[in-house]
């Protein structure tokens, strides 16, 4: 496809975030109210769906992943990796955090935090598991909500689109060495077999699929795929909040016996998106990158892919998991954190293009 072609994809949608995805937050902590209810009145219900499995794979969850991931990684265009060479320098800074800063720097925020000044306030059992989640987090960068962050922040939606596409390419080789170093590293044993299905189950497939669903639409024009698209955005997150009710089901009994865990496992990810986004920001500020630019940067820089965290985290540990939790706790707080960074981008438009004009 040509850029002639991409700019209709790229900037047709509407600059302002959907009703299900501003209340995102408000959905996940019903989700959180409705798993424990359900899970305490209808516990055999639930052991039998976790019971539908086949080499280590929730199949319904499975199948709401898919739903969740593929009509995001459809808005994907791999044609505008041919544009990175325009940002080169707004692409080298948002690669540097989110490939060599972010994944190390969660794992030593969960190894301060986690293992060491939260741990008190922790079941001792689930301490290693909080972290692998935290790591499952962050190993892999937003694909899909950043377009509306970059809307949001007036950002250029060529930079959005080729970084997002660049980042989905690396993810495909990247994610499972990455996660495996970090959980090693933080004594975790690997499931080598399990990560490599994952991998292949939630990010190689979904990716091969949606684009040839992409290029199927786009046959039929530009209009026709963005009215597809949007139609799926809602479906994608019912699928979602679906699993999360399922996931909190297993998990009411560990959050009934210590409600502050989700709070205190927000305290890391909560430090990192400020790190990220302040380091991307002010390093694109260095290197007189353009505020269009800068702002999608920071937003890419510090935001999580958190579907696909939720669904390895599930293949990996299990429903019941300490890292599955963690992982749904990026999901709670993600909305109003990136918002705040939003406005903090925006309000700080003045500063910013002083500093790049001095530098």
């Amino acid at each position: 496809m040509t850029a002639a072609t991409l700019k209709p994809v790229a900037t047709a949608a509407k600059p302002a975030i959907s009703f299900f995805e501003r209340y995102l937050s408000v959905w996940v902590a019903l989700c959180i109210v409705v798993g424990v209810a359900l899970g305490q009145f209808f516990p055999g219900a639930f052991k039998a769906i976790a019971s539908l499995e086949v080499a280590q794979v929730n199949i319904p969850v499975g199948l709401l992943i898919w739903v969740m991931i593929v009509p995001m990684l459809l808005k994907i265009d791999f044609a505008a990796l041919g544009q990175v060479k325009a940002h080169a320098r707004g692409i080298g800074v948002t690669l540097f955090i989110n490939w060599a800063v972010k994944p190390f720097s969660m794992a030593l925020l969960g190894w301060i935090f986690i293992r060491h000044l939260l741990a008190s306030w922790l079941p001792a059992d689930q301490l290693d598991s909080y972290i692998a989640g935290l790591i499952l987090l962050a190993a892999a960068p937003c694909t899909a909500m950043v377009f509306v962050w970059s809307q949001l922040c007036k950002g250029d939606p060529y930079f959005t689109l080729s970084q997002v596409a660049l980042n989905d390419a690396i993810m495909i080789v990247a994610f499972a060495p990455i996660v495996a170093l970090l959980l090693g590293l933080s004594s975790i044993t690997v499931p080598w077999d399990t990560l490599m299905t994952s991998v292949g189950l939630y990010i190689v497939v979904p990716v091969i699929l949606s684009q040839l669903w992409r290029r199927q639409l786009l046959k039929r024009g530009a209009a026709h795929f963005q009215v597809v698209a949007t139609k799926l955005g809602p479906l994608s997150i019912a699928a979602l909040l679906l699993t999360l009710v399922l996931l909190f089901a297993f998990q009411g009994d560990r959050i009934i016996e210590q409600p502050l865990v989700i709070a205190l496992l927000a305290v890391p990810i909560l430090i990192q998106v400020v790190l990220n986004s302040g380091l991307a920001y002010w390093l694109n500020r260095k290197m007189r990158v353009q505020h269009c630019v800068a702002g999608p940067s920071a937003l890419i820089g510090a935001s999580n892919f958190f579907e696909l965290a939720v669904a390895t985290a599930i293949s990996l540990f299990g429903f019941q998991s300490g890292a599955a939790l963690a992982t749904v706790v990026g999901v709670l707080i993600e909305v109003p954190v990136m918002l705040a960074v939003v406005a903090i981008v925006n309000r700080s438009q003045a500063w910013y293009e002083q500093g790049a004009q001095r530098a």
